[in-house]
């Protein structure tokens, strides 16, 4: 052995010829697998590389998706929310959405009371999980008022505004028990400290209410006893001191703001001369019938005044849950609406068809319809409310 190995080297002599042939073999296949390793190694340094591009591609797309995912929201809640879901910026479910909702940055507050106010199970648990994000313990009413109106903008329909004031109703006694003896009480104050904010700091109105009228009228709401005065002499003040702040306010008096739509929501609108559907954002106020391109539209695409108007059920082809708005005396419409050009021209409909999500929005909004010229829905819900309390005297 000494003979054939010296050092580290074999001496090839001393080896037979088919032991240096098989050498030979075996050196050519270990330069072959360090070729295949080396191979192996540059893709491997290959892939890693790309990898990390990819990610970097990844992380640098994110904040583009949220960005555009923000504008949608702002522009159609709904949409933007399915698309931040989609993109894997959202979780679907409520607490995911709520706690978006709540940080609120980038977001259009009237879009966000939008989708807080829809009446879909979904939304409704949005909007619970939202209002418990609010942290209104030892807070007096009021404070809780102005935190809880700043995180986004009521909605004008009476019903959108009932479901999250019963939210917040219920949450503010959940955390302050034993200051109201249900959360009606707490419900009818907390609408009443709203409208006295109206009459104080809306110089439209000349007959302010005062401290005594506000005491009397919320006489009875604590199922049937009366509140303390001085509780509700310090809520008057504290109101008249410093009116609520409402997010992105145009000008728009508050109580106009709130209240006075009788119905908002998205329909399908079929064209005129075109019978193509579009979505439309409607409001249905002071007897006309206005549509948006867009919930956070300043000026409607259109309106469409009701005097001699009538509605009922339609049939189409293409569309379920149809309704149409008809001239009783089979004359065009006096509607108007704005042009590609911005400009406002006459509308040359004799009758508008329009198309809902369901039958019972459908229902809905034809009874809104019919029915726009009586009083407001509020007014009525907070009078059953109120009787409510005070049968239990």
């Amino acid at each position: 052995m000494q003979n054939i190995v010296e050092g580290n080297s074999l001496d090839m002599k001393a080896l037979l010829p088919e032991e240096q042939k098989l050498l030979v073999e075996i050196r050519e296949e270990k330069m072959q697998l360090l070729y295949e390793i080396q191979v192996l190694e540059d893709e491997l340094m290959a892939v890693s590389k790309e990898l990390e591009c990819m990610e970097f591609s990844a992380t640098e797309r994110k904040p583009n998706h949220l960005s555009m995912g923000r504008k949608k929201f702002n522009m159609d809640p709904k949409k933007g929310i399915e698309y931040l879901i989609e993109h894997e910026l959202l979780q679907d479910n409520p607490e995911d959405i709520a706690q978006f909702l709540f940080k609120g940055e980038g977001l259009n507050k009237t879009a966000i009371g939008d989708y807080l106010g829809e009446r879909h199970d979904f939304n409704v648990n949005v909007l619970k999980a939202f209002v418990n994000l609010h942290e209104f313990s030892d807070t007096i009413l009021v404070q809780a008022l102005r935190q809880f109106l700043w995180s986004f903008r009521l909605p004008g329909e009476a019903q959108k505004i009932d479901r999250m004031m019963e939210c917040f109703a219920q949450r503010y006694c959940e955390l302050n028990s034993g200051v109201f003896t249900s959360t009606d009480t707490c419900y009818i104050l907390s609408f009443s400290i709203i409208m006295l904010n109206t009459s104080l700091h809306n110089p439209s109105i000349k007959d302010k209410t005062t401290v005594d009228r506000f005491v009397a009228m919320n006489r009875g709401i604590d199922d049937g006893g009366d509140l303390p005065e001085e509780l509700l002499v310090s809520l008057y003040e504290s109101i008249k001191k410093e009116p609520f702040r409402i997010p992105e306010d145009d000008g728009n008096d508050l109580m106009h703001t709130f209240f006075n739509p009788v119905k908002e929501g998205w329909l399908l609108k079929q064209g005129g001369r075109y019978k193509s559907w579009k979505r439309r954002w409607f409001i249905l106020n002071d007897n006309c019938l206005y549509y948006f391109q867009f919930t956070t539209d300043k000026e409607p695409k259109g309106i469409i005044p009701l005097e001699n108007i009538q509605v009922r059920n339609a049939q189409d082809r293409s569309k379920e849950f149809c309704f149409e708005l008809y001239s009783v005396n089979s004359m065009v419409i006096k509607a108007c609406k704005t042009d590609s050009d911005g400009r406002v021209t006459e509308g040359k409909h004799s009758v508008y068809r329009i198309s809902a999500s369901d039958e019972i929005d459908r229902n809905d909004w034809m009874k809104c319809i019919r029915s726009s010229t009586s009083s407001n829905p509020f007014y009525d819900m907070l009078a059953t409310r109120r009787r409510k309390a005070l049968r239990k005297k």
